[in-house]
């Protein structure tokens, strides 16, 4: 199954280029809610799952980050 990463932001704060990422979480391809549960906005940011465990995937979400894990066992960042 492909991931990508999504931006979680400040509750209020609307995704933009500007807006910092308050937390980054991991979703299935194209998807809108966070492996943790937390639903995200469509429009926010999205990279790459190889950022994860890299300084541009931090902060990181931890429950993401182990279910993950779980699903990808050979991806350790």
């Amino acid at each position: 199954m492909e991931h990508e990463m999504r931006a979680e932001y400040e509750e209020g704060v609307p995704p933009h280029v500007d807006a910092p990422v308050r937390i980054w979480h991991m979703v299935r391809m194209d998807g809108t809610v966070a492996m943790c549960g937390k639903p995200l906005d469509p429009a926010a940011a999205t990279q790459s799952a190889d950022a994860w465990g890299t300084p541009q995937g931090q902060p990181f979400c931890k429950t993401c980050g182990a279910i993950y894990l779980r699903e990808h066992p050979q991806d350790t960042g």
